[in-house]
């Protein structure tokens, strides 16, 4: 029975494993698995729940605050006084050895305290709304990083991908040639210099086969930390890299009717403002009474000995109630120099909106110019291939033919080959310009 008990824990355990860390994943199922389980999502989210818990702490300071004493004090020796002779019938100028109290002594007391205004406190509550605004930007700027990351993540995994395919069909291409013209030079039909630049040809073609491997592992373990997965983990990219190119393609953000302020980053300065102004606010109401008031309560007990549970113990209460007023009057220019000091600083943070704006506004601009751009690089460098590619092959026929030379023919696969990496490096350009472009718009959508 125990056996199957822990059968069915590990099977479980299994279950919710691959639930958490799926094997299969699309781009839109790596985007939305990543803003779940990243590890700076995750911080970004606890962030928020921090400023929650400071929301409280700022509010409960308005709030009655209660506080409770006890103190037990035992006197090895009591002290002594002097206490003038005289009193006692004695010789003036001398003193009188006296202890006065008892040797032990208890005092539980209890106070309840109440703000009733302070200007740093009514500025902590404005505050409050600004400083959660800040957390929630932060987990959106998070957002946005992480999507990119992932984004580019997969991609760079899909191209590699792609790269070792064109790696792995030149080969094969390669070797058959190579076959074919070790049996013409064979038989006399063709010279050594043939054989010979093939096998350099194959060879580098191998060379970078292995470079190309293991960049595709890297890529992939990159994608594996963006989504939160561990090494080990398995995981297989469904979504094609055409598909990718495709959509990227035929959706162009529109920029001249974007609003500028949705951007995270004017967001965040926007946030940064209203701080600087709250905490210039902050200094100014340094100037400002405190008022406050307390009711407080205590109870007294007195023995030689410790007999205070003792039904004949007497207690002696005392109560008391007060109101507490602060007024700062000179502070010898300090609290003026430190408002002044927060006012320069919230001059300093409306300049770097303004800066922020035009910066951002500039580069919305830049980053449509250079994703149109892209998109005519993508469609050339996609062309030039399939060109590459039909060169290639006519050379192939003419050299099987004994028309074109070795050396024609080396030079038509190495611009093949070259046309080839351009098409992958245009794609990846093209893509990471459209995800720097939606970064920039706040573009959230996949």
């Amino acid at each position: 029975m125990m056996k199957k008990l822990i059968y069915i824990l590990f099977i479980t355990l299994g279950i919710i494993n691959a639930q958490e860390y799926p094997s299969n994943l699309s781009i839109e199922e790596a985007i939305n698995f990543a803003l779940e389980n990243n590890s700076e999502i995750i911080n970004a989210k606890r962030e928020i729940e921090k400023a929650y818990k400071e929301k409280w702490k700022i509010i409960s300071i308005g709030l009655p605050q209660i506080s409770a004493n006890f103190d037990y004090t035992n006197f090895l020796e009591l002290p002594v006084s002097l206490i003038p002779a005289q009193f006692f019938g004695g010789q003036e100028g001398d003193f009188a050895e006296v202890s006065f109290g008892t040797e032990q002594n208890i005092v539980a007391s209890a106070q309840i305290k109440q703000l009733i205004f302070d200007g740093s406190y009514i500025v902590g509550l404005k505050a409050i709304k600004n400083y959660l605004e800040i957390s929630d930007n932060a987990l959106k700027k998070t957002n946005l990083e992480v999507r990119k990351l992932v984004n580019i993540a997969y991609l760079n995994t899909l191209i590699s991908k792609e790269n070792i395919d064109f790696i792995d069909k030149n080969i094969k291409s390669i070797e058959d040639t190579l076959s074919e013209t070790k049996k013409l030079y064979e038989n006399g039909f063709t010279e050594e210099e043939s054989v010979e630049q093939l096998k350099i040809t194959l060879s580098e073609l191998l060379s970078q086969r292995k470079f190309a491997y293991q960049f595709s592992l890297l890529s992939m373990d990159i994608l594996k930390v963006s989504l939160g997965y561990k090494e080990v983990d398995k995981l297989n990219l469904t979504s094609s890299l055409e598909t990718i190119i495709n959509s990227q393609i035929f959706d162009i953000p529109i920029v001249e009717s974007w609003n500028l302020n949705s951007n995270i980053d004017i967001k965040i300065a926007t946030n940064n403002v209203e701080s600087e102004r709250l905490l210039y606010k902050l200094e100014q109401s340094k100037s400002l009474p405190k008022l406050s008031t307390f009711i407080s309560g205590a109870y007294t007990g007195n023995n030689n000995s410790f007999a205070f549970n003792e039904s004949n113990q007497k207690w002696f209460g005392s109560a008391l109630f007060g109101v507490s007023l602060d007024v700062p009057i000179f502070s010898s220019l300090g609290r003026s120099a430190s408002s002044q000091k927060a006012k320069i600083s919230y001059e300093q943070s409306k300049t770097k909106l303004e800066t922020a704006q035009q910066q951002i506004k500039i580069s919305a601009k830049n980053a449509k110019a250079s994703y149109e751009l892209a998109i005519d690089n993508f469609y050339v460098t996609k062309n030039n291939m399939n060109l590459a590619e039909r060169i290639e092959n006519k050379n192939q026929i003419k050299f099987s033919q004994g028309i074109a030379s070795s050396f024609e023919l080396r030079q038509a696969q190495t611009q093949l080959y070259r046309a080839q990496k351009n098409y992958l490096d245009a794609s990846q350009n093209l893509v990471s310009k459209k995800i720097e472009l939606e970064t920039l718009l706040n573009i959230t959508k996949n």
